[in-house]
């Protein structure tokens, strides 16, 4: 009752009326502590520098977010499939609580407008607004409570932004299938992976190269060594299809001979 009392009030006065109705907005409630969806606002490439030379970004809340989301996620699978295995349920989550998929939830909902950052294009940067939604996801948990954001996210998000028919269709796993492409046709594989500063001495990057019978066949980057090997197996699975693939490796194979 108090908060239903104080959202206009808090909407339409006071020097946080802005932030009070980008969350109000987006999530259909007048947070307690507006401090923390701030934050969850500002990207590591925008950070605030206080006094004593600490960074105030939104990474901490991301990293707290992303356990939340984790969780949540993993209730609401078990619950609509309730006939499924394991792995079936491992992998759905898996494809959900992808960057891929909470960067493009974030775009849909409307927090990619609101996010702080100075974006320069980069590789790093592409995944800002789903790294800012899992960010406002860990601040709501501190807030309000796991419930909530437990509700919140199966109740106003999934269910209204999410295809799941479209989701367990979809192939994400590029790398399972591309080994299992070669273990099938007798070709050796093999990824090989880095990891290098970024340029503007953020976060790490990974870098990955797909090998196939001594050639290589496909690079990728990523924010961790498993996302830069998917995204490698991904840039090989897209250049050609199995036939083609298929064909070249055995011209390949006949030089060599």
């Amino acid at each position: 009752m108090i908060d239903f009392l104080l959202r206009p009030f808090r909407r339409n006065f006071g020097q946080n009326k802005a932030y009070y109705r980008i969350v109000d907005d987006l999530f259909g409630f007048v947070p307690h502590n507006i401090e923390l969806y701030k934050l969850a606002l500002i990207h590591k490439s925008a950070s605030l520098i206080l006094d004593d030379g600490r960074q105030i970004n939104n990474e901490r809340l991301e990293y707290l977010g992303d356990a939340v989301i984790e969780a949540v996620t993993s209730d609401y699978i078990y619950i609509e499939y309730p006939d499924e295995q394991e792995g079936f349920m491992t992998q759905m989550r898996s494809r959900i609580v992808s960057r891929q998929s909470l960067n493009g939830i974030a775009e849909r909902i409307g927090l990619a407008h609101h996010v702080i950052s100075h974006s320069n294009g980069s590789f790093q940067q592409k995944h800002i607004y789903g790294d800012a939604f899992e960010a406002m996801m860990g601040a709501i948990y501190l807030d309000q409570g796991y419930e909530f954001v437990n509700r919140l996210l199966i109740d106003r998000i999934y269910g209204h932004y999410l295809d799941l028919e479209n989701i367990s269709e979809s192939e994400t796993d590029f790398k399972s299938r591309l080994i299992e492409w070669c273990q099938k046709n007798h070709h050796t594989i093999q990824f090989r992976s880095g990891q290098s500063r970024s340029e503007r001495g953020g976060r790490p990057v990974f870098r990955a190269t797909v090998v196939i019978d001594g050639l290589e066949t496909g690079h990728g980057s990523g924010d961790s060594k498993k996302e830069a090997e998917q995204d490698a197996a991904r840039s090989v699975s897209q250049g050609v299809s199995d036939e083609v693939c298929a064909t070249l490796l055995d011209k390949v194979d006949r030089m060599t001979v």
